[in-house]
């Protein structure tokens, strides 16, 4: 303290020593403060391309605030994992969601000529018909064999039932303006109710024929592989757990 009010220069004459302590450490303290907010200034300089790099966004009257830059980071992350997600899957299995309000007052408006016809006189005998005159067909080629007859008329009936009961989806028809395009035709009878009279016989007429294709080819093991994949494929659709389900290969959940 001696050596600072030393350098400040010999005191005027007739100063009270006091007096002059107190003058010299109020020079000392506005020193200090100059100094002091000088520094503040140059930091506040350094510091402000940090400060405007880490923006706080606010959701007004909700959401507490959060970082701008790390949700964009995480919301970047997630896109591309959901994209890497569905460019990577090869089977999806889904099921299709129940119609909206409007789309099920159209399906009542109207009969549903796509489907009624199972339960209309002689719509059940059709299909033994078709068999006879498959196997008759397969017969009066040369060179096939009865087992061959009955293999090719197992696969062409199990063929044809899928293709027409599910795989072709929606109405060929423009009256009832696509209340059933998401829907196919197994799922359109009887208004998707399960095991009704006409949904027991079509499902019993594939395993039926199965039995007598086994039958007739002498419970070969590669003729049996070929008929039991054959009503698997269109026994399974008919079941109760696949109602509304949907397998997409090398494709995703469809957005609408």
């Amino acid at each position: 303290m001696s050596a600072v009010i030393g350098s400040s220069g010999p005191p005027p004459p007739g100063s009270d020593p006091a007096n002059r302590s107190i003058a010299t450490i109020s020079r000392i303290a506005s020193n200090y403060q100059i100094r002091t907010s000088t520094l503040s200034q140059n930091t506040a300089k350094l510091s402000s391309p940090i400060l405007l790099q880490r923006t706080v966004a606010y959701d007004v009257g909700t959401n507490p605030p959060r970082s701008s830059g790390n949700n964009n980071l995480h919301q970047n992350m997630a896109d591309k994992n959901g994209r890497r997600r569905r460019s990577s899957s090869i089977l999806q299995v889904y099921h299709e969601p129940l119609e909206p309000i409007e789309q099920l007052s159209d399906q009542s408006a109207l009969p549903n000529l796509n489907a009624n016809w199972v339960n209309a006189k002689g719509a059940w005998a059709i299909h033994l018909v078709l068999i006879v005159c498959l196997k008759v067909l397969y017969d009066v080629i040369p060179g096939v064999s009865q087992e061959t007859s009955w293999t090719l008329t197992n696969i062409s009936y199990m063929f044809g039932s899928y293709i027409m009961f599910h795989h072709v989806r929606g109405v060929p028809f423009e009256f009832n303006g696509g209340a059933y395009d998401n829907l196919n035709m197994w799922e359109q009878i009887d208004d998707g109710a399960q095991y009704t009279p006409a949904k027991k016989f079509l499902l019993s007429v594939p395993i039926a024929l199965f039995l007598l294709s086994t039958h007739y080819t002498h419970y070969d093991l590669v003729y049996f592989t070929i008929n039991f994949l054959a009503v698997l494929a269109v026994v399974i659709p008919k079941l109760p757990f696949s109602h509304r389900m949907r397998v997409g290969l090398f494709s995703g959940v469809p957005e609408d």
